[in-house]
This record gives C-alpha cells, structure tokens and sequence, in this order.
C-alpha cells in the first residue's frame, strides 16, 4: 500500500515532538511491505536542525510552507496514494489541508491522525464552528497516538466513523543503553520543550521538586526555557537532539516525564519520552495519570507522583542500585509489550481488513 503521510517533519525533532513517534510507526510500517511517502513542509527552521539523513525506508517531500506549496503536494499525493493521512499539528496550512483532503474526490482511504487528541478535542467542543466538526465524518478512519476510551468516544460524538487509538511505544534499534556522558550527569532530568499547556506542570513536578532539594542536581533540556526563572541546582542545556537522547536518559540517577495538561486530564497518553527513557535504561518518574497501569507497574517499573514534594520523597529514596532494578524491569516490559513493531502490525491489520471489506463490497 502506498501510504501519503502529511505530517510536521520526519527528520528533525526542533520544536517537534512528534517526530520519534512518526519515525517509529512508519518505519515498521515500511517494514510490513507499505510503500511511505512523507509530505513535510519547510517551516519553522526544522530543516536547519535535521536530526537525520532522508531515510532509506521512506521518501521525504519537503514543501514549501506556502498556499501553493501545499496544494502542489496534496494533488500530487492523491494522484498516487492508496492512503492519505493528515496528522494534526503539521504547523502551517493544518486547516487548509484538513478540509481539503476531506472534501477532494480520491480512490484513496483518509486518515486523520492525531498526535494530540486531547488538545484537539477541546478545542472542537469549545468552538460549535471549528471546521473538524464538518470533516472529521469524511475521513474513512482516525488514528490518535493515544486517549484510550475517552478520546474513542469523545470521537464518535464529532462524527468519526472508527476511531482507534495507535499509541507512543519503543524502537529497541533507536534507543537503547549507551555509557553515561558526564555533560548530561544529573540527580534528576527532564526533557521537554516549553509549551503553555506544559510550563504549569513543570513548575510543579520539577522546579519545585529542585526548590526542596538544593543540595541535589537537577538537568532540563528542550527549547524556550532560556528567559525562565529557574533554581540554582537547576541546568538548562537547551534543544537535545535525538542522536543524543541515549546518552540523556542514561546519564541522571532518575528522569522524570511530566504530561502536559490536557494529556493528563484525558488520561492513556503516554508520551513518547516514557517508552525512550524506558528504552535507554532510565529510571522513570512521572506525574500521575489515569491509565499508567496499562504500560508500567506502580513502584516495581515506575515511581509514580501527584506533586513535586513526591517528586523530591522519590528521589531521596532512590539508590543507583534500586534505579537500576526498576529500570531494568521497566525495560523487559516494554520490549515484551509496547514496540512500534506491534503498534504498526495494529495499524496493517486495520488498513487490510478495511481493504478486503472494500474489495468485497466492490
């Protein structure tokens, strides 16, 4: 089959949180015999800050971040694709781009596939005229990378005809234990870009966990944090690409996922970080959210936490041997039960059995 991803970008993660996400499914997508052609337009300096070459398992379109750009791209797409999939947050031209695979005539399937249901979700029930409310029924499917039964049914209400969440996991060739680097050395790190939904959390799971603990080394990484205020204990090394998230994850004592706010009001949405600190040999601490049970066990895989005084009790409790147990089970967990090798088979039996469905009816 072959697959027409619009999505925000394949090869570089710079203000781009998807990016793993899209590299891992599709990748074992390609894998399972379907043919990817990633649509991704050149916006926001993300291809200044490529984090890898064009894969040899996909093709990469890189478009203009023009009206023209887009619409070249999309009627070249729908001349070729046997499924066209738009994923949310592709930054320039979404709702342009959302309507008009929507409303164009093509033997292709549609897809919506969305990186941030719980966002978009409250964005629709908040605005009765919100343009996914006309076209989310005219997509044949929507995927979300996460949500589990809130977000299913907050779906169907809008129209979907199926919804199916495809959830953030693992790929074990991409990360993995490497040696610490003493650069990323730490008693806690977090890694994370600076986003309105998500400042709130981290003042309260990690800033104030470093408040309580100033004899206690706390590493931040991602973008914007530069003009925030932050504790002495606390360093901020800015945009950490993925070449070296290993090295991240494996060099603090700990590593702490905090969701943003409207990922834990929903619930089931691990994000990708989770599975890659996991993946690394990170000892994981996270904020608390409903559904965790269903990827790592309470206290065994995980150290779970409602404040940043929980954050700082785990963290005075822990010792290097007791991170590396919950680590190391954490990890034959997620490697048994949560690759993107099994999210992609999920997605292949979805897409063949709506094609045999198809060809029967034909």
């Amino acid at each position: 089959m072959r697959i027409c991803f619009f999505g925000s970008s394949l090869v570089s993660s710079y203000w781009n949180g998807a990016a793993t996400y899209y590299r891992g499914i599709l990748k074992a997508l390609a894998a399972l015999g379907h043919e990817i052609v990633f649509f991704e337009p050149d916006a926001f300096e993300r291809q200044s800050h490529r984090d890898i070459p064009d894969p040899e398992w996909a093709r990469v379109a890189v478009y203009p971040a023009t009206s023209d750009g887009w619409q070249r791209s999309l009627e070249f797409a729908s001349c070729s694709a046997d499924l066209l999939v738009k994923a949310s947050g592709v930054g320039v031209f979404d709702r342009e781009l959302e309507t008009a695979i929507a409303d164009m005539p093509s033997r292709a399937r549609r897809v919506y596939w969305d990186v941030d249901a719980p966002a978009t979700l409250d964005e629709i029930e908040g605005n009765l005229a919100h343009h996914l409310r006309k076209a989310i029924p005219r997509y044949d499917m929507v995927f979300t990378y996460g949500g589990g039964d809130p977000v299913v049914k907050a779906y169907r209400r809008v129209g979907a005809r199926d919804c199916m969440p495809i959830y953030n996991a693992l790929d074990p060739a991409q990360h993995f234990p490497v040696e610490p680097v003493i650069e990323f050395t730490s008693d806690l790190g977090f890694l994370g870009n600076r986003l309105p939904d998500r400042e709130a959390r981290v003042d309260t799971f990690f800033l104030d966990a470093a408040r309580r603990l100033p004899s206690r080394r706390f590493l931040l990484g991602g973008s914007g944090w530069e003009s925030k205020e932050m504790p002495a204990n606390v360093r901020r090394i800015g945009h950490v690409g993925t070449n070296y998230h290993n090295a991240f994850f494996c060099s603090s004592l700990a590593n702490l996922n905090v969701n943003r706010a409207s990922m834990a009001k929903y619930g089931f949405s691990p994000p990708t970080r989770v599975f890659e600190a996991v993946g690394a040999g990170a000892c994981l601490i996270t904020d608390e959210w409903k559904g965790i049970d269903l990827f790592l066990e309470r206290d065994r895989e995980v150290l779970v936490a409602a404040d940043g005084d929980e954050v700082a009790a785990h963290l005075q409790a822990l010792t290097p041997v007791l991170a590396r147990e919950i680590a190391r089970r954490a990890r034959k967990r997620i490697l048994a039960r949560h690759t993107y090798a099994q999210r992609a088979f999920q997605v292949h039996e979805v897409l063949e059995g709506s094609s045999k469905q198809i060809e029967a009816a034909g």
